[in-house]
């Protein structure tokens, strides 16, 4: 599976990052209310945020969110953690968005466009979310996700964190909310 490739919808384009969109998504990040639900509650720090961008870079798979209207990076996602066994699966996550794009059409854009790449390739698509990020709880929901028993405690923000996962497979994908044929 290709975890870098470009993508683009009507009012998205996702591309793999480059070490020089530091800058511009430092100023999305920076904002402490977007990780204010989120387990890793302290990202909005330069210091932090820092070694989240270097990681993303290290470990490839790391894309950028551009509005294509105004042609500002206004978030990122990843594709992690790509197994082959079993039809294959991979994961989504690490993903933000600018408050000002929040609620709605850009984050189910931007999940349509990756789910359609991923489960071209591989069986099913895996988030992992805080348990008690009942914000991306909820949006998980509303994009077809279905959640499993799986858990894992993570060290996140300077403590232990449970995470659940949530999954999409082909067919769910094909029947759910983000098909291109139930949306519009």
């Amino acid at each position: 599976m290709d975890r870098q490739p470009t993508l683009e919808g009507e009012r998205l384009l996702l591309r793999p990052l480059r070490a020089d969109d530091w800058e511009a998504l430092f100023a999305v990040a920076s904002d402490p209310l977007v990780w204010e639900v989120h387990p890793a509650r302290d990202r909005w720090k330069e210091p932090t945020f820092r070694a989240f961008f270097a990681d993303a870079l290290a470990k490839g798979g790391a894309l950028v969110v551009i509005d294509k209207t105004s042609g500002a990076i206004i978030g990122s996602s990843r594709f992690q953690s790509h197994n082959e066994e079993q039809g294959g699966s991979v994961e989504i996550g690490w993903t933000f968005l600018a408050r000002a794009y929040w609620g709605g059409d850009y984050n189910r854009e931007m999940k349509r466009l990756m789910l359609a790449h991923a489960l071209a390739a591989v069986e099913r698509v895996h988030f992992i979310v805080g348990e008690d990020n009942i914000r991306s709880r909820q949006a998980m929901t509303k994009i077809g996700g279905v959640l499993d028993d799986w858990t894992e405690t993570r060290e996140m923000a300077g403590g232990p964190v449970r995470h659940v996962r949530f999954t999409i497979d082909r067919a769910a994908f094909a029947d759910g909310p983000l098909n291109v044929r139930h949306t519009d």
